[in-house]
């Protein structure tokens, strides 16, 4: 038997966001986001701070019913925000190592299509990988050859937060496919992916970068390659 999304939650959630509605705010965040989805005009801090309170007093019974009430907020989301408080609810502890939640990013990811909906989840996808990293690794590899190009970009930034824990080899098998690809939202994904990286191991994406060099787009190498500005020394 299917399990019921929790409705109060929910419920909790929309009266909370349409409460803290900013008209003005709202225009602007629909036009520089190119939503046909309107906007409430809640910024992104305090719908993470909306989402945890209400799941503070209605907290989800199970895993299965956090994924249902993620479901249901996301599908029938009436404004943009709602579709974030959907997956900060993803947050919650009962999604975390859980590999039932796959299906619900990858929905995310090709209904929501766009960059801010797809990159919101790619610090679970991580967390996943992290978790399952046999079975995931193999899906993300799978996902690197998809013909929708938002489920090939969540390939590509699901090690963002790895650090240390990087697998280069995944890392190298999700872009080399991608490389040709001039989509600019690709194109950005495989720089922003090898930046995050460098960080731990640039010797590593020089190399990557140096014997790519014919297929990587000048964007992608750019990123790959920009260091942060130094820090001015304190006294």
């Amino acid at each position: 038997m299917e399990t019921a999304a929790d409705q109060d939650l929910v419920d909790a959630v929309r009266s909370a966001l349409r409460d803290l509605a900013d008209p003005e705010r709202a225009a602007g965040a629909q036009a520089y986001m190119k939503s046909s989805l309107p906007f409430l005009g809640v910024r992104v801090p305090a719908v993470r701070q909306t989402v945890a309170r209400a799941s503070r007093q209605f907290p989800p019974a199970s895993a299965a019913q956090l994924r249902a009430t993620v479901l249901e907020l996301w599908r029938t989301a009436a404004f943009r925000e709602e579709r974030y408080a959907a997956i900060d609810l993803t947050d919650h502890r009962l999604a975390a190592r859980d590999l039932e939640m796959l299906p619900v990013y990858e929905e995310i990811i090709r209904t929501g299509a766009w960059w801010d909906l797809v990159d919101g989840v790619s610090g679970r996808i991580c967390g996943l990988l992290q978790a399952h990293p046999a079975e995931m690794s193999r899906i993300l590899r799978r996902w690197s050859l998809d013909p929708d190009q938002w489920v090939r970009r969540a390939s590509i930034t699901s090690q963002l937060r790895a650090k240390k824990a990087t697998d280069p080899l995944l890392l190298a098998a999700v872009i080399e496919p991608n490389l040709p690809d001039r989509g600019f939202f690709i194109r950005k994904a495989i720089g922003w992916a090898l930046r995050e990286y460098a960080k731990t191991a640039p010797e590593w994406v020089e190399a990557f970068v140096a014997r790519h060099a014919a297929t990587m787009s000048p964007l992608s190498r750019r990123e790959a390659l920009r260091r942060p500005a130094a820090t001015p020394a304190t006294e």
